[in-house]
């Protein structure tokens, strides 16, 4: 199985990781206090709250994205106002209009990226709490203490603590440290907590403060259908076709259905979110390539999701299952909502609160925008007309050429030899009268 680090992550994610760790801490308790004991369930809470946390962030990213999928028409209007034009002046111009579009919708060209990258470092550190959980949650990491505290001197030279290191690659470690030790514990299986007894038969007689045997408890507050948390779904499969006693037939298809279900809650979640937006204009240059890339990241980050959930801890499975199940749900919530929502009354509201914004920088307020749909339809009215003219002038251009075809061909079989010299005969004619 896989190296784990349980020590606590350090650098810009740190103090963020700290605060999680609290609220994980504070589910723990909340639940052993009806007497469940189980990190599973906690991991599941801890979603859900995390989940309530960053949904205003998640609300404001979706009406961005509808905002920026309304203004997207005029965007290719300026753009292709300024196609081909790669002088300085010309650039300039376009940045100020591209600019000025922006304020008249109430937004900037980083508002929809904005709530994303707030969320990404909370995130990041979400992930390394649940990878950690001893090291964050107290009330988990007094369990494991309460074993090293019967260990003796030198146990980290015994042939079947070394042994039981070895099958986790954590033979060269310094066992000094006792963060390093947790390490170990969090990962035995009920067999290997066996081994470990009978060398250390003290360790044996630990209780809790309620009585109950702490090898029990801790193989008990990681069971989370039949897997232990801290096992991959993959070293569980392996295990079990190699003859292990240690996790049974349904312990393999839960082990295998946590990332497929990962996949499929991922893919239908994100499938909810792109229907929500309307259809952007592209470019000629890039007609349906946007399009084709968006589709082809729909179906890869699942994908890849099920990879990575199959070689990562189950505790980041359970929380990449509920968190997509619950994104599947919170994302109908709010397609129902902005199907409702007036467009140009988000935009009027989004206006409003740029400006004030601006008021606090010293700036002007930027005007309201004109009616959204009616923009929109003065756009597509002029496209339409821009096309009806080229069409046009195409079929003039084809009707004096069929015309010109008529008249050098007449009085002979068309493409025959006499046909092209009377083309050259009337040619010489036509050109004759001009002459004249």
């Amino acid at each position: 199985m896989d190296f784990l680090v349980l020590t606590k992550t350090g650098g810009v994610f740190g103090p963020i990781a700290e605060i999680l760790g609290w609220i994980m801490e504070a589910l723990f308790q909340f639940t052993s206090l009806f007497g469940v004991v189980n990190i599973g369930l906690s991991i599941i809470l801890f979603t859900v709250v995390m989940k309530l946390i960053m949904f205003p962030l998640t609300l404001n990213q979706q009406k961005s994205s509808k905002i920026m999928a309304v203004m997207q028409p005029e965007l290719q209007a300026i753009q292709k106002k300024y196609k081909g034009k790669n002088d300085n002046d010309s650039m300039m111009k376009m940045n100020v209009e591209t600019r000025a579009l922006y304020e008249k919708y109430g937004t900037s060209m980083t508002g929809g990226c904005l709530p994303l990258l707030v969320q990404l470092p909370i995130l990041l550190a979400l992930y390394q709490v649940i990878y950690r959980i001893p090291a964050y949650v107290s009330s988990v990491r007094h369990y494991f203490d309460l074993v090293i505290a019967k260990l003796p001197s030198g146990f980290a030279s015994d042939q079947v603590f070394t042994s039981l290191a070895e099958s986790y690659r954590l033979a060269n470690v310094d066992y000094a440290d006792m963060d390093k030790v947790v390490d170990l514990l969090y990962k035995l299986t009920p067999s290997q907590w066996g081994e470990l007894t009978a060398a250390f038969p003290d360790i044996a007689t630990v209780v809790t403060s309620t009585g109950e045997n702490v090898i029990e408890s801790v193989n008990r507050m990681q069971q989370f259908l039949g897997i232990n948390i801290s096992y991959t779904p993959f070293n569980v499969i392996m295990e079990f076709f190699k003859g292990g006693t240690d996790f049974s037939i349904m312990a393999v298809i839960i082990a295998f259905l946590i990332p497929v279900l990962s996949g499929l809650t991922q893919w239908y979640s994100t499938k909810l979110a792109t229907a929500n937006q309307p259809a952007m204009q592209t470019s000629d240059d890039n007609k349906g390539m946007g399009t084709d890339m968006m589709k082809s990241m729909n179906v890869t980050m699942p994908l890849m999701s099920v990879f990575f959930c199959f070689s990562f801890p189950v505790g980041i499975g359970i929380y990449w299952v509920i968190s997509s199940f619950l994104q599947v749900v919170q994302q109908l919530g709010v397609n129902a909502y902005l199907n409702k929502v007036n467009i140009d009354e988000l935009i009027a509201k989004n206006v409003e609160k740029a400006n004030r914004k601006r008021a606090k920088k010293g700036l002007p307020p930027t005007k309201i925008t004109n009616n959204a749909s009616q923009t929109l339809k003065h756009l597509q009215e002029a496209e339409a007309k821009e096309e009806a003219e080229k069409s046009a002038k195409m079929e003039k251009v084809q009707k004096t050429i069929e015309e010109s075809t008529a008249y050098y061909n007449k009085n002979a079989k068309p493409g025959s030899l006499a046909a092209k010299a009377n083309m050259v005969q009337m040619y010489n004619e036509k050109h004759e009268k001009r002459s004249k």
